[in-house]
């Protein structure tokens, strides 16, 4: 097995919910993730937000989304 020392600020310790001085990679790429998801999961938020697709009903988005998939399957565009 290798070790690998990182340095990281006490801000960024914080922030990735770090208590041990010692962790195990699998942990390490766990709450690195975490954090990853939580900031697009805000950054999505205030992009909803900003643009208005917050205030969007789920009726709303149904249509949206069956409205871009029926454009692209009549483009010829493979459908997501």
């Amino acid at each position: 097995m290798k070790t690998l020392n990182v340095s990281i600020s006490d801000v960024e310790y914080n922030q990735f919910g770090i208590t041990s001085d010692k962790l195990n990679f699998p942990d390490l790429v766990d709450m690195v993730s975490r954090e990853l998801a939580r900031q697009s999961l805000d950054r999505g938020a205030e992009l909803a937000e900003k643009y208005g697709f917050s205030a969007m009903t789920m009726d709303e988005i149904t249509n949206e989304v069956k409205a871009v998939r029926r454009m692209r399957y009549e483009s010829g565009k493979q459908v997501l």
